[in-house]
């Protein structure tokens, strides 16, 4: 085991199962300011999670035409995009929210838009674009790990871009075919997708998530879900690449079918008590995939010394530890990243050098 890891190196080793000094803590880029005790935390290990630029572009070379007009409506900064199509226009209506985007009206409005809808969807090109994602990589150096993005899964990006739960239920009932065309047409984008991640330099991609059991059921999870992991997997594996997927709700009920997938990990599982299965049931069900789990969110509510108590009992949960990475995946309280951060590190570095000893 090498005795001084980057930050970068510690997290591409984790991910692997490969020996490594101590379990990694990681943020994403967009949850932590540039501050001193940022930096001190950089130096005594924590690692930058580094979700962009993509090392791949989508283009839709016949659509007619796109354009966005920013306004202000009741004091809130509102930006319609229509998208015309060769079968016909869509709009949306969205509003930027700090690190995040709220979508007030969404592309899909109602059974007249399926037919514009199945034209974009199916005119597409995957365009590598590799430089970008290289220079990131060389200026972040050992600070950063990189990852890629392969996209949601076909389903979800119909759920969650196009229509949004609730009209997706109706229409899922009332119209499933208009459904399932829109759905092919990204299976196939996905499919021109993969060859372009595999030859790319980055070493491993989430595919999709926030998926809602609840919403989904494992049947549908199983016949839609599943089968594009595999794929993908398929394809990536071929070039030593990694697949992993964001799971940060309840997973019990589709936990058995997780683990039938060749996903290398499970990328944001958030341990009870904000779920409802803990670090070891997952350990026990998933034991040939890394867990880059995200802290608790409800935690960082509580004290330092809490935390701290919850870290140890986490790390012993997975001991002794192998293919296992604390992530921060959410929002944190005002004025609780920074000392929070630094109880899981003390901990960490305490009591998570492996191989951790479980619980006496």
């Amino acid at each position: 085991m090498p005795s001084s890891l980057t930050p970068r190196e510690r997290c591409e080793r984790a991910v692997r199962f490969e020996d490594v000094d101590h379990v990694p803590l990681t943020i994403y880029e967009s949850k932590i300011p540039q501050a001193e005790a940022e930096r001190k935390l950089r130096n005594d290990g924590l690692c930058i999670v580094q979700r962009g630029p993509n090392v791949f572009s989508v283009r839709h070379p016949n659509v007619l035409d796109s354009e966005s007009h920013t306004y202000v409506e009741n004091g809130r900064q509102l930006t319609r995009t229509v998208t015309r199509t060769t079968a016909g226009d869509l709009t949306t209506v969205s509003e930027p929210a700090g690190f995040t985007t709220w979508h007030h009206e969404k592309m899909f409005k109602g059974p007249d838009d399926y037919a514009a809808l199945l034209a974009y969807a199916s005119d597409v090109e995957v365009v590598p674009s590799y430089e970008p994602f290289i220079r990131m990589s060389e200026m972040k150096g050992g600070d950063a790990v990189m990852r890629g993005a392969v996209g949601l899964e076909p389903m979800q990006l119909i759920i969650h871009h196009w229509m949004g739960v609730e009209v997706f239920s109706v229409e899922w009932m009332e119209r499933q075919d208009e459904i399932m065309k829109l759905h092919d047409a990204l299976v196939e984008e996905r499919r021109k997708t993969y060859p372009v991640l595999a030859a790319s330099p980055c070493e491993h991609f989430n595919y999709g998530g926030n998926v809602t059991p609840e919403i989904i059921g494992p049947r549908r999870f199983r016949d839609y879900y599943l089968p594009h992991y595999e794929e993908c997997c398929e394809v990536l594996h071929t070039a030593g690449k990694l697949v992993g997927c964001h799971f940060d709700a309840n997973t019990k009920i589709i936990a058995d079918a997780i683990a039938e997938t060749s996903l290398d990990y499970i990328e944001a599982f958030t341990p009870a008590p904000d779920t409802d299965m803990t670090l070891a049931e997952a350990r026990a069900v998933w034991p040939d995939k890394a867990l880059w789990i995200n802290f608790p969110s409800s935690v960082w509510l509580r004290s330092d010394e809490q935390m701290q108590e919850v870290t140890l009992d986490l790390l012993q949960q997975a001991a002794p530890g192998n293919g296992l990475l604390i992530g921060v995946t959410e929002d944190v309280p005002d004025g609780r990243l920074f000392p929070g951060l630094q109880a899981i590190n003390r901990v960490i570095l305490e009591h998570g050098r492996l191989p951790i000893q479980p619980k006496s």
